[in-house]
């Protein structure tokens, strides 16, 4: 719907004229994230300072039914963030406070629009540890990741954004303020409202303060990368080492494309690849005794010998970890720089990747394209880039939309689901038939009324059209 001046004014009376948005090139900066080339402008976009200032808003929307976006850093990959009805979109870039380190506790009270880096930096130098580390850490925001339920490369050995929020201060679409639970490790008070904010993905509120539970910091790492011969044979490694006892603190997968376009993306990362090469696994162990960890890099070494694998490159130095991490996190920006994408975020019980990666495989055979693949194989989080070349407008509109269905058909058909970390968003939502039944979707649509009988808050956003 339009906003009409009268609207416009109670929402500037809220702000200030300082913090509204009309102008055509701030709603075009803020209508689009990082999913493929979408742009959906707001008709206006806010940018309050506090929960009580969202209440305000969120009121004026509720009362005239206009559909509202909570904005974080845009830095999603499922559309999530995109006003796909216009309409207000609400940025919460200025609630970007660390409030507390509380360094008896091992807890941190944190604003949505931190970013993930800067936390785990200034909890580090307390001695702390804030373990979840999505690739686009340096830019993504804590609320964001709180939203999507963000995962990383450390999520196999430490979990992901769940296993850390013990309580969220809410604004319901409606306008209350709510906290959802309690500062405490342990909860069996009523149902678990924190649990069910988390990867609700800014349809059922939005988020105006986390407390989150931290670790002690971890002193020393080994990291490894170990090149193979033959790709599926690197995802048969993976079960292997958890079998032989090893639980890695990261353990990442990327096909010989995903080096190759990352390497000419990168110029001053220096790997080289023998031609023979067609995966890699990049593997590390972490903890506070060096001798242990060269213990377990050992029995890690034991297990890769089973398998048809190049040499094994040791990370000597932190400039060199760094350099094999700084690999690994450019993937996704080096094939987006490659060609137009679409990437899929799935997730599968980690003995079965090697069925995924084949089945992938055979799928864009069958359709005519190509993929790219890389991801958190020590947890079984593949991430598909399916790359348009020199596919016709028709194919890349028909056909691939049909092997992205059949791609998560047999994810599903492997015990796995649609997104391990991604969410479902705007790109993903008319796949949900394939893992939930209709009872179950219903179920979570009636929730969602419950939160927002109005459909205000993000619309149009995980439920399958015509549900």
């Amino acid at each position: 719907m339009q906003i009409t001046p009268e609207i416009l004014q109670k929402l500037t009376d809220i702000l200030g004229a300082a913090f509204v948005f009309t102008d055509q090139e701030t709603r075009n900066h803020y209508g689009h994230d990082e999913t493929e080339d979408y742009v959906f402008p707001p008709n206006v976009v806010l940018k309050p300072a506090n929960a009580q200032e969202i209440a305000a808003i969120l009121k004026v929307a509720n009362d005239y039914k206009i559909p509202t976006t909570p904005i974080g850093a845009r830095t999603g990959l499922s559309g999530g963030a995109l006003c796909i009805y216009q309409g207000i979109g609400v940025s919460t870039e200025r609630l970007n406070k660390i409030i507390t380190i509380d360094e008896q506790n091992l807890q941190v009270v944190v604003e949505p629009a931190v970013i993930t880096q800067v936390l785990r930096e200034a909890v580090a130098e307390k001695g702390l540890f804030y373990p979840p580390d999505p690739s686009s850490q340096g830019s993504c925001w804590i609320g964001g990741n709180v939203a999507e339920n963000a995962g990383g490369a450390r999520a196999v050995k430490y979990g992901v954004t769940k296993d850390y929020v013990l309580n969220l201060e809410v604004v319901l679409p409606t306008g209350e303020i709510i906290w959802t639970g309690a500062n405490t490790l342990k909860n069996s008070t009523g149902y678990n409202l924190t649990q069910l904010m988390v990867g609700s993905e800014g349809t059922l509120g939005i988020i105006t303060k986390i407390v989150m539970k931290l670790l002690p910091k971890v002193n020393h790492n080994v990291l490894m990368l170990v090149p193979f011969y033959n790709a599926t044979q690197a995802c048969e490694a993976v079960s292997a080492i958890f079998r032989a006892g090893i639980v890695p603190s990261a353990l990442e997968f990327m096909e010989r494309d995903a080096i190759d376009w990352t390497l000419k993306y990168n110029s001053n990362i220096n790997v080289n690849v023998n031609e023979k090469v067609q995966a890699h696994l990049l593997i590390e162990v972490d903890g506070n005794y060096p001798e242990i960890l060269m213990q377990e890099a050992e029995k890690i070494m034991t297990v890769l010998e089973q398998f048809e694998i190049d040499e094994v490159l040791f990370a000597d130095t932190e400039d060199q970890k760094n350099a094999l991490w700084k690999m690994r996190r450019s993937v996704a920006e080096a094939v987006k720089a490659n060609s137009i994408y679409k990437e899929e975020d799935t997730v599968v019980p980690r003995y079965e990747l090697p069925k995924l990666l084949k089945g992938i495989k055979e799928i864009g055979a069958k359709y005519g394209f190509k993929s790219v693949c890389y991801g958190h194989a020590g947890d079984g989080n593949l991430h598909v880039n399916i790359i348009k070349g020199t596919m016709s407008d028709e194919d890349w509109n028909t056909k691939v939309t049909n092997g992205i269905r059949e791609i998560f058909e047999l994810t599903v058909a492997l015990k796995g689901t649609l997104s391990g970390e991604h969410g479902i968003g705007l790109v993903q939502k008319n796949y949900m038939d394939i893992a939930f039944s209709k009872v179950h979707l219903e179920l979570l649509e009636r929730i969602k009324f419950v939160f927002d009988p109005n459909n205000i808050l993000n619309p149009g956003k995980i439920f399958p059209d015509g549900l």
